[in-house]
């Protein structure tokens, strides 16, 4: 008897129907095709423990198994429960009217029991788009599922289960969850907050405008300055993510395995902090099995790297195309993925080999060679690339011991909010711009000219500092949010000269 299930393949972060096509006829074989990878192919022995263990008898005929689209690769033990279903349902233990409305997914220890899978939000968006009636997938996957509106999702624990629901023998509870009430009461939730930082205003407002318009940020301090510690409250201020930008990164981290069980949509933008002995395909994606990186599991959130000198060169060289382009391509012989990286980049950095170059009461033990080597293992086009770069000086005993608490989180919230609005209704007509860093040249020329002493002063920051054309960029886009953070339609001097301020590691390099 020739039947078919329908399972789906992950690839990037979109799923694929797959077709689990299986035939028992005469013989005494097993086959499995359609390019499986070892852990399918193990499949069939998972498959007879699980089927023995539940009293159910394998067919003793010959089975073929063809999962189709042959030409896709098919990765990983989630295809054992539709390859069990559809060995059953050809032997004739599982009725077979049900099968074509429903997509299933799930891993099966050896007892019968259904371990969670990844990717189940990406596949269950599929099943919608296919017409399919619902998902039937583990149990601890049932919250991800949910997420999408419009398909039943059943959740289950056992291999029985399964064949009992198929046969009509049991109803399975159909999974439904409030998503917009869950989202929207986590949003304001954060256990760091600002109010917390004693002094470093000039910090404080180098993140605010980082975060007003998008703009990638590098910190320059020596030890203890703060410098992680400031970073890790920047999602705090960051605007809350819209239902769209939950949706596109849950899927990142369901594909990824890195999704919490009691998740069903990621409600605050992801703060990655890798550390600096990464790799770069474990900081960009890919491998054997090409998996989203540090980089993509970043979208639409803030990717942190502490003591970025220290990074391998060659680490950081491979972010320049992400940084520009906003995704990543993973090139494999037979077939490429793309991975969406719109992530905002926040570095920190000694100034030096011993940390206290420029500090107010520590010597500073290297020379100046040694200096300009360590700022050199970060190469000039990565820094181009970083639009606002600060130095932190150490807070002073009268700060740290002021009791009064600083400026809160929610305050910096609210007037970074405002400015992105200002940013979301000039860019509306064009597509893909959302903020001020992702402005092109054009849009810079049109929505981005200072007025004349403005113009001056960047002209003699050019000359003086000898700035590249990227720099320039940098520069009137940082002026841009400044300006929007101010409610001011025009760009003016002050403006422009606070945002050439935030240039400190050119000066640094024109001094040593």
């Amino acid at each position: 008897m020739l039947v078919k299930v329908f399972g789906a393949a992950v690839q990037g972060i979109d799923a694929t129907v797959i077709t689990i096509e299986t035939n028992c006829s005469r013989g005494c074989m097993f086959y499995l095709v359609g390019l499986p990878d070892s852990a399918v192919k193990e499949s069939h022995h998972r498959i007879i423990c699980a089927l023995q263990f539940n009293d159910y008898k394998m067919p003793t005929s010959q089975i073929t198994v063809n999962m189709a689209p042959a030409d896709i690769r098919k990765e990983g033990a989630a295809y054992d429960l539709p390859i069990a279903v559809s060995m059953l349902a050809a032997a004739e233990k599982i009725a077979a009217g049900k099968l074509p409305r429903y997509l299933i997914m799930g891993e099966l220890s050896l007892d019968g029991t259904i371990q969670p899978v990844k990717g189940v939000l990406s596949i269950a968006i599929r099943a919608k788009e296919e017409g399919f009636e619902g998902v039937i997938v583990p149990q601890q996957n049932v919250r991800e599922a949910a997420v999408v509106e419009g398909i039943k999702v059943f959740g289950v624990r056992q291999l029985k289960e399964v064949v009992d629901f198929l046969n009509g023998q049991i109803e399975l509870p159909e999974t439904s969850i409030d998503i917009r009430e869950e989202f929207y009461a986590q949003q304001d939730r954060f256990e760091l907050d600002f109010s917390d930082v004693k002094g470093q205003d000039n910090v404080k407002r180098a993140l605010e405008i980082a975060a007003a318009g998008g703009h990638n940020l590098i910190m320059i301090g020596s030890p203890g300055s703060g410098k992680s510690m400031m970073a890790k409250r920047l999602p705090s201020i960051l605007p809350p993510l819209s239902l769209e930008e939950s949706l596109e990164t849950t899927k990142i981290h369901s594909v990824a395995g890195k999704l919490n069980r009691n998740t069903s949509l990621i409600s605050k933008r992801p703060f990655r902090d890798p550390h600096h002995t990464i790799s770069p395909v474990a900081l960009v994606g890919g491998g054997s099995y090409p998996q989203p990186g540090e980089i993509s599991l970043a979208h639409n959130g803030v990717l942190f790297l502490d003591e970025l000198a220290e990074f391998n060169r060659n680490v950081l060289e491979v972010l320049r195309q992400p940084l520009e382009d906003r995704s990543i391509t993973i090139s494999r012989v037979k077939w490429n993925v793309d991975y969406p990286a719109g992530f905002m980049l926040v570095a920190s950095t000694n100034p030096c080999p011993c940390g206290y170059y420029n500090h107010p009461t520590r010597d500073c033990v290297c020379t100046q060679t040694q200096v300009q080597k360590y700022l050199n293992k970060i190469s000039g086009p990565l820094l181009d690339r970083i639009d606002i770069q600060v130095e932190i000086a150490p807070v002073s005993f009268e700060k740290i011991s002021d009791t009064r608490p600083a400026e809160a989180s929610i305050a910096i919230r609210e007037r970074v909010i405002a400015a992105r609005n200002i940013q979301a209704k000039r860019y509306e007509a064009h597509r893909g711009v959302y903020c001020n860093a992702q402005m092109s040249g054009k849009l810079l020329g049109r929505y981005a000219q200072p007025d004349t002493q403005g113009l001056k002063l960047l002209r003699t920051a050019m000359n003086s500092l000898n700035l590249s054309a990227r720099a320039y960029d940098r520069i009137l886009k940082v002026a841009r949010t400044i300006a929007d953070l101010e409610g001011s339609e025009q760009i003016h001097y002050t403006h422009i000269g606070e945002a050439i301020g935030y240039r400190s590691l050119d000066k640094v390099g024109q001094t040593t």
